[in-house]
């Protein structure tokens, strides 16, 4: 079977054949149908994630649909695939027990993969952290990235008023104009004055992944009590925030990361968005790449170029 490894920290994969060894007790061998490829699996990779990373060589990737002995479709995630051990970037692969999630045979197999990590950042921060309510309003900084993308079809499903996407990248913000109210580019000055307009009367719910001087300007454009959940920097690790207006708006600045779920919560809130995929209610665009082309993929993530998947061959 083919295999993407990481030889060397900070090395792009390589492809080699390799056999896969007999499952221990308490795993399942998996065909692989998708692996999803995120950002953690470039920082485990590069040695500098907080938890390690497995010893090398290793497969890399956290997740991916495949299928068992006997047919049964399944979502692997968790049970420390690619962090402490051989991930899922193989067209065979071993796996816990305890990490797979059953899935129907209806889900599109890449999109279902894709709907792991980076789409959960998206859901879960909106509607299980923010708690967003019918007819509040959103404001989705790095909404042209997977994560924020999904941000912006949590807050519509979820009954927001009024859906404001941030990005940079003008194709993708101008893919997301059927989705949200307002789009606007962090491209440009007085992007405070920009939110604050496009979010009228405030924003009572902030989906960051950018952090640094985006969120700065979008805390002028918040209403009062909006809660602010931080879940990246794509713009900087840094940002400047004034106590007056934390205290003056009584915001509530939250960190967050799908680590910090439990795991029911995580399984339920997949499943919704696979079934709401399946309907067509729910869309995240996928580049599919073959697992011998790992290297391209590696870029694509490290680029954000998409939201990249691996598939057999």
């Amino acid at each position: 079977m083919k295999a993407a490894l990481i030889t060397a920290p900070g090395a792009t994969p390589v492809v080699e054949e390799r056999d896969l060894p007999a499952p221990a007790e308490g795993e399942v061998a998996v065909e692989l149908e998708a692996a999803s490829l995120n950002p953690v699996d470039l920082a485990i990779a590069s040695g500098g994630f907080y938890a390690g990373h497995p010893p090398m060589p290793y497969v890399p990737a956290i997740e991916a649909v495949g299928r068992v002995e006997g047919g049964r479709r399944v979502f692997v995630m968790g049970g420390g695939l690619g962090v402490v051990r051989d991930g899922t970037a193989a067209e065979r692969f071993n796996a816990p027990e305890i990490a797979l999630v059953d899935i129907g045979d209806d889900a599109d197999a890449p999109t279902a993969a894709a709907l792991g990590t980076a789409a959960l950042a998206g859901w879960l921060p909106i509607t299980w952290a923010a708690k967003l309510q019918a007819g509040e309003t959103a404001l989705v900084l790095g909404a042209t990235g997977a994560a924020g993308s999904i941000a912006v079809q949590a807050a519509r499903i979820a009954g927001a008023a009024r859906v404001v996407a941030v990005g940079r990248n003008p194709e993708r913000l101008a893919a997301l104009e059927g989705m949200a109210d307002a789009v606007v580019s962090t491209e440009g000055d007085d992007l405070a004055g920009r939110l604050q307009a496009a979010a009228e009367g405030g924003a009572h719910v902030v989906f960051d992944a950018l952090w640094g001087g985006p969120l700065e300007a979008a805390l002028t454009a918040t209403a009062l009590g909006a809660r602010v959940i931080h879940v990246g920097q794509a713009a900087s690790g840094v940002a400047t925030v004034a106590s007056g207006l934390v205290r003056g708006k009584q915001l509530t600045i939250r960190g967050y990361s799908n680590f910090g779920v439990p795991r029911d919560v995580v399984v339920a809130t997949y499943l919704e968005m696979v079934d709401l995929a399946t309907a067509g209610d729910l869309v995240l665009p996928v580049v599919a790449t073959p697992v011998s082309d790992v290297a391209s993929a590696w870029a694509g993530v490290a680029s954000g170029d998409g939201k990249q998947v691996l598939i057999p061959g």
